[in-house]
């Protein structure tokens, strides 16, 4: 008789069901783990092997621990709201709410059929209105700690999806949703200021044990730079132009300076002539979005500014290179001494002064590294024959008993872009009043429910889908007596995976979102396993999201995550157009390469990449486990 794994398997996954064998129990005096798995989101193309290999990692090493007499904590759920599910419901017609709840059912049921030792019990989805009441509770207590607020920032505008998209949600100027073309555009958004946490996100690495190039990879996104903020007067005008160096030092060495397209100050000091120029040169920059400008792309505007050690004049430009949320979206440039600087400046002929120079002769501009200064002096300072730190610590000195600038620390980590212009969201609990001001929702007002929709497409007067449903958007405020209008903008999908671990400790508590109880059960994570494309952006809004509530005193622990594990990737074989847009695999062997360069004029091309949804190259297990059974795929 051969081994019959269906029955077999289907027997004891039962047994553990019916005998409560994973179910998630503190006992007095034993040691206790909380061993988390990134949540997936529940799309309808199911798991894939790459979700499986992070799954059974774990699921292992929970098994062991239990085997070992210590108390784990090991839950499952989903990272339900999002972009993809509002796609499909504006293909097929179908409510996001019933998509994603299939969606969920099949995915809890590849779960159960692999047999992992999850705590089904404590099963949540961020889309629930239970889980995002929470949510937007703590959205409401962010506004109220001056962390939320409106800002118009240029956005990546998808006009076919009618969003504002992330950085990591393009990619080659396109949207990794659907390979929709993306523009920059200025939009009033919600913004979280991340960045007041900037140093202590830096310090706390030292908390927890994570691959050290995980950390590296974080430190690299905050980016936190020493050095100098000048200021260059421009000529004929009251105008000021402040620029962060990291290396005053060079400041003799400056032969423009450049700004970039959206910055304030570029419509103010453009000669008049120069204006059919520039709106040529910002429409080039603004398609694509902020991935695809071309960096040696600029034009002159016809002013100028002056160097205050010395008082030369120096051209002014716009420059593709020069990046609004970079600094303060100025650079001095310095050809000499700065590779994109040099680049820039041979693109158009700009002059090139060396005031470095190191002992041994043969380097090549743009030569970058230690040395002494020299062409450096002017009537009240000179560096000529000092060292370059020397030198850098002369010219703040000098800048500061000047008044023309200060020493400065910057960052390349920006506010935290919060809003998004579809349905499929946590709404954002707040009220614009008719006086003016802005009314948070209370906790007895939550959670605040979307309407039902007809079209996921906004208004032609709007940019959100909401407000095409006035009888939900225009209230007279019950608490206030005046009359109001919703928020309709939407949070990202960050905003419920920046805190559920949390909920995992306490799932059906009604009064608070975790009790201190619990959280002393089960918090801080023990060890948080997922892939490493989520090494920058969910860990670092995560991590900021928990000290907020951490300085409110709700949570007890500065850090949610003690120990980071990376299971590795899947990899398989996928299929793209240009521009990016993946194709299935399917519907290639269905039609046949040439069918897509001879109807499309499109060539298919071939690769090897990491498994994923977004690739379309994702394999299902199911097939697998009918006929192997969950044993031999694990």
């Amino acid at each position: 008789m051969g081994y019959d794994h269906l029955f077999v398997e289907k027997k004891w996954q039962e047994e553990w069901a019916n005998h409560g064998i994973f179910r998630s129990v503190r006992n007095l005096g034993r040691e206790k783990k909380y061993i988390l798995d990134m949540f997936p989101y529940p799309s309808g193309s199911g798991l894939h092997m790459g979700h499986l290999c992070g799954y059974t990692y774990s699921d292992v090493y929970v098994r062991y621990l239990k085997m070992m007499e210590i108390d784990v904590l090991h839950p499952m759920g989903w990272d339900s709201f999002g972009l993809p599910a509002e796609r499909y419901a504006a293909r097929t017609g179908a409510h996001p709410r019933e998509t994603t709840k299939t969606n969920i059912d099949s995915f809890r049921k590849q779960l159960k059929s692999m047999g992992y030792a999850y705590d089904w019990c404590r099963e949540i989805s961020t889309s629930h209105p239970n889980f995002y009441k929470w949510t937007q509770w703590m959205f409401s207590l962010f506004y109220e700690k001056g962390l939320a607020y409106e800002a118009e920032v240029h956005v990546n505008y998808c006009p076919d999806l009618q969003i504002a998209l992330a950085n990591e949600e393009v990619e080659n100027g396109f949207s990794k949703e659907g390979g929709f073309a993306v523009v920059l555009k200025p939009l009033r958004q919600w913004m979280l200021r991340i960045t007041k946490y900037a140093d202590r996100l830096i310090k706390d690495l030292d908390l927890v044990d994570w691959p050290d190039e995980i950390k590296q990879q974080q430190l690299s996104w905050i980016g936190r730079k020493e050095g100098a903020e000048v200021c260059f007067s421009v000529v004929g005008t009251a105008i000021e132009l402040y620029v962060f160096t990291t290396r005053p030092e060079t400041i003799f060495g400056v032969s423009y300076i450049a700004l970039s397209a959206t910055h304030p100050f570029v419509d103010q000091i453009t000669k008049e002539d120069v204006l059919p120029f520039l709106q040529s040169f910002r429409d080039r920059q603004l398609v694509g979005g902020r991935d695809s400008s071309n960096s040696n792309d600029g034009v002159f505007l016809g002013a100028y500014a002056n160097n205050p050690v010395n008082g030369d004049s120096i051209p002014i430009w716009v420059a593709g290179y020069v990046l609004p949320h970079v600094g303060s979206g100025i650079v001095m440039g310095v050809p000499a001494h700065d590779e994109n600087d040099c680049s820039f400046a041979r693109q158009h002929g700009l002059k090139s002064k060396v005031v470095i120079v190191e002992e041994k002769e043969g380097y090549h501009l743009p030569y970058t590294g230690p040395g002494t200064c020299i062409e450096s002096y002017s009537e009240t300072i000179s560096l000529n024959g000092v060292d370059y730190l020397k030198a850098r610590d002369m010219v703040i000195e000098w800048l500061e008993a000047t008044g023309k600038g200060r020493k400065r620390t910057t960052y390349r980590l920006r506010d935290w872009l919060f809003s998004r212009q579809r349905y499929w969201g946590e709404p954002m609990p707040l009220l614009h009043l008719e006086n003016g001001k802005i009314r948070p929702l209370d906790l007895d007002e939550l959670p605040l429910i979307p309407p039902q929709i007809d079209s996921y497409r906004p208004p032609e007067d709007s940019l959100s889908p909401l407000d095409s449903v006035p009888s939900w958007v225009f209230l007279k405020d019950a608490k206030s007596g005046l009359h109001a209008k919703r928020e309709t903008n939407v949070m990202p999908q960050w905003a419920g995976s920046c805190w559920y671990f949390l909920r995992f400790c306490d799932p059906t508590n009604e009064e608070i979102f975790c009790s201190k109880e619990a959280q002393d059960e089960w918090m801080p994570v023990d060890i948080y396993i997922g892939g490493a494309e989520h090494s920058v952006l969910h860990l670092l809004y995560a991590r900021f999201w928990h000290k907020i509530l951490f300085d409110c005193g709700l949570v007890q622990h500065p850090e949610p995550f003690l120990k980071l594990k990376n299971p590795g990737m899947v990899l398989n074989r996928s299929f793209k157009k240009p521009g990016g847009v993946y194709v299935s695999a399917e519907e290639v062997e269905k039609r046949g390469s040439e069918y897509f360069l001879i109807k499309t004029n499109e060539k298919i091309v071939s690769q090897i990449e990491k498994m994923g949804k977004s690739k379309l190259n994702g394999v299902s297990p199911d097939d697998l486990m009918k006929d192997f059974g969950a044993d031999a795929l694990r």
